[in-house]
């Protein structure tokens, strides 16, 4: 089938009803439902920009083994040109939500993408497992299909692993081997799209303990969102069901989170990818590259939310005559700096790819890993900076049903700014609100503080992984230069211990 439409997407969650509770209500049909009709059409949307002349060729690329269209997320890049071919797609669905959809579907499908490259990584416990991932990411990719995925354990004692909990089931895990698959009970948290998605991605994350009561824990498939058992749990919704006006950006992009609950789902083994290996569970990610290649795909999420909080502000400033004062400019050049930064860092990890031992053109690691230990400090205070521009202008936004009716002639009158009238700032500062305050607003800031996980992990995973020793030896070098002789002498034969 290759590149799907956006009513072919639609139909797809309509032929594979789910188990969704939110809000107390079973749904059966996700298009139906107040909470996610709105974001199902904003992600039928990407779909059809698949097929818009516009931005077919960047959306899209030609399979070389089938001759078919299909989704730019599902390339294996050779060359620096595929890379920068998958950027251009993936940038074109980041501005069209503005960075505020962080779960479109080429995030999960890059793993998938990278997963398969690295076959032989999931072939070391068990020869099939090489061979599924890669049978799969082909069908996913003839597909088309909206993937998510699910890979921490649910809130508990985090002082014990999963093996520890008062519940050994709280946690997902296998319950049952058979010799057509495996019994899956628990829960996993916390999968944003879940309800959307046509197929959830089960993986863990680099947490499981390598003990033998943890070997159930460690696991890597994937099932279909409408599998027997399979129930999701979403929190309230933060569409209220009012108009663009009102919430533009609550009432297009709200992917919703929801917990995944597995009620002995059964998952056949040719959906299964790694199983009762903790170590190769754990180095699943990393050893494939799956984490750069998701990575890159987030830095266009973060240019073009970055993009639109420039232009939001700066157009705040412009319609309420503040841009006099000096601290405003202090406070836009925050913004241009991380805008300018999370360019800078692209572009490095795209100019210096490498091929990775699996054939795959790979962005460099390092700029991707400052970047994502980066931006969950900038979002939060761009946020801040839109709530201290706007102030009170937050609270003065009259709704849709106000404009129109009986106050609107003293709306007209009485909120109008120095470069706009009434109706054209009560609509900027709706979106600033919506962005900055809003249970919305609020979400993405949350999201985006713990986007790839505990930044105190995060930050221990980069001060592992980066290689210093070069700094270190330079200024070994430099001392040594400036030494006595016989110090120097004596150090170089000692190892250095006196340094």
């Amino acid at each position: 089938m290759g590149a799907r439409t956006g009513a072919e997407y639609i139909q797809g969650l309509k032929d594979q009803p789910r188990e969704v509770y939110i809000e107390g209500e079973l749904v059966r049909d996700v298009t139906e439902h107040r909470a996610f009709r709105n974001v199902i059409d904003s992600l039928a949307h990407l779909y059809d920009m698949q097929h818009d002349p516009a931005t077919r060729d960047d959306l899209t690329y030609i399979t070389p083994e089938t001759g078919e269209r299909a989704g730019i997320a599902f390339m294996q890049p050779r060359t620096k040109e595929d890379l920068l071919h998958r950027s251009r797609g993936m940038s074109h669905w980041a501005q069209y939500s503005n960075g505020m959809m962080g779960r479109t579907p080429d995030y999960v499908s890059s793993s998938l993408m990278a997963f398969a490259a690295a076959r032989d990584y999931f072939a070391q416990v068990d020869p099939r497992f090489g061979d599924n991932v890669d049978a799969y990411y082909r069908e996913a990719r003839s597909r088309d299909l909206c993937l998510t995925h699910t890979l921490i354990n649910p809130q508990a004692n985090r002082s014990v692993g999963p093996s520890g909990q008062s519940d050994p089931f709280l946690a997902a895990r296998v319950v049952e081997e058979k010799s057509d698959g495996i019994i899956v009970r628990g829960a996993r948290m916390l999968a944003t799209l879940g309800p959307l998605a046509d197929e959830v991605e089960v993986f863990p994350s680099t947490v499981v303990k390598v003990n033998p009561e943890d070997a159930p824990y460690a696991f890597g498939f994937v099932v279909p969102c409408g599998a027997p058992g399979l129930k999701f749990i979403c929190r309230e919704t933060y569409d209220l069901n009012r108009s663009h006006h009102d919430h533009p950006l609550g009432s297009r992009f709200e992917e919703m989170d929801s917990v995944i609950i597995f009620d002995d789902v059964f998952v056949p083994w040719e959906r299964v990818f790694l199983y009762g290996n903790a170590d190769i569970a754990n180095g699943a990610f990393g050893a494939s590259n799956a984490v750069i290649h998701m990575a890159h795909q987030v830095m266009q999420k973060n240019i073009a939310k970055t993009e639109f909080v420039l232009g939001l502000v700066s157009l705040i400033i412009d319609t309420i005559g503040i841009e006099p004062f000096q601290h405003v400019h202090e406070k836009v050049a925050e913004i241009i700096i991380g805008l300018e930064c999370m360019k800078a860092l692209t572009r490095t990890a795209e100019q210096d790819a490498q091929v990775d031992r699996w054939g795959m053109m790979t962005p460099a690691r390092e700029p991707l890993d400052a970047a994502r230990n980066l931006y969950p400090k900038l979002y939060p205070r761009f946020v801040e900076i839109i709530q201290q521009l706007s102030a009170s202008g937050l609270m003065a936004t009259p709704t849709l049903a106000d404009i129109q009716g009986p106050m609107g002639p003293n709306i007209d009158r009485f909120f109008v700014a120095a470069r706009a009238d009434a109706r054209e700032r009560i609509a900027l500062f709706r979106l600033a609100w919506d962005t900055a305050v809003s249970s919305f607003g609020s979400r993405q800031v949350l999201y985006e503080r713990f986007f790839f996980g505990d930044p105190v992990r995060m930050a221990g995973a980069l001060f592992n992984t980066y290689d210093r020793t070069p700094y270190m030896e330079r200024v070994r070098a430099f001392i040594h230069d400036g030494m006595p002789v016989d110090a120097a002498a004596t150090s170089a034969v000692d190892g250095g211990e006196g340094l």
